[in-house]
């Protein structure tokens, strides 16, 4: 594999103002080098809000449109997720979005029951593997990086492959709980033999919560790219194929994964 070139832009969010965070974010991608990943925070077009009626936009709405422009302008695949309607259901939407127009997403599987986010939104049911220069990507939200069987990874005996190389949370996560963060990053990333990368948010938002941000980078053996930074950011990290192989090569646990199924 290539090396790997990722953006996390830490910042601020407007509350419940689209066009000024789509402003914002957009002059900061305009502003970093190039890259072959973005990542957004969680809800980065409103912050984290339970509000989905008012909020929540079509598939082919404003953002969706916006995040569009910005992965075929700036060349990078473009990572975040907002409120998206369908039908009668409202979800906190991942997109994937490449520079080609190409999308996938990722619907959020544990919805944080503190907030009545689980009275709002409906539940994720699939895990979404994305390719991006040969690296297998994961890409959750939030609350998920608590559960470790949702984003445990798998080997392939067939394949002789892992499910994926690069397991990313994006997230709201108050600053109250922010020991939490730090340390289940790199449980993720110990434990799935992978990069894990996780971009938060920073600032107050319309409820009063506060973020510190703590976006970092973890390699495989668990450890930090960077010291936490908790004011806003953009950072440019290189993940190394190499460096990836050669570890899963000469500490191969994946052989003594545990096998299982998730039944939605």
């Amino acid at each position: 594999m290539q090396d790997l070139h990722v953006t996390l832009i830490q910042s601020e969010v407007h509350w419940h103002k689209v066009d000024a965070n789509l402003a914002s974010f957009e002059e900061k991608i305009w502003h970093t080098e190039a890259s072959d990943i973005i990542l957004l925070p969680e809800m980065f077009n409103t912050g984290f809000s339970t509000k989905a009626k008012p909020f929540a936009e079509k598939m082919n709405g404003k953002t969706f449109k916006w995040m569009r422009n910005m992965a075929e302008q700036s060349q990078a695949v473009i990572i975040g997720s907002y409120m998206v309607s369908e039908r009668t259901e409202y979800f906190n939407r991942l997109f994937f979005m490449h520079p080609s127009g190409k999308y996938t997403y990722y619907d959020k599987r544990h919805l944080f029951r503190m907030t009545h986010e689980d009275e709002y939104f409906t539940s994720g049911k699939d895990i979404v593997i994305n390719k991006v220069k040969g690296w297998n990507i994961n890409a959750m939200i939030c609350y998920d990086l608590r559960f470790p069987v949702w984003s445990r990874n798998k080997y392939d005996k067939e394949k002789d492959a892992l499910l994926y190389d690069v397991l990313i949370y994006i997230a709201n996560w108050p600053a109250t709980r922010v020991t939490a963060w730090d340390i289940l990053l790199k449980a993720r990333a110990v434990e799935n033999m992978c990069y894990v990368i996780g971009l938060n948010r920073v600032g107050m938002d319309g409820n009063g919560i506060l973020y510190n941000g703590h976006s970092n980078v973890i390699d495989p053996k668990g450890r930090a790219f960077e010291e936490a930074v908790e004011d806003e950011c953009v950072r440019r990290h290189t993940l190394s194929g190499s460096e990836l192989a050669s570890y899963r090569e000469n500490f191969p646990t994946y052989l003594d994964f545990d096998s299982f199924e998730i039944k939605n």
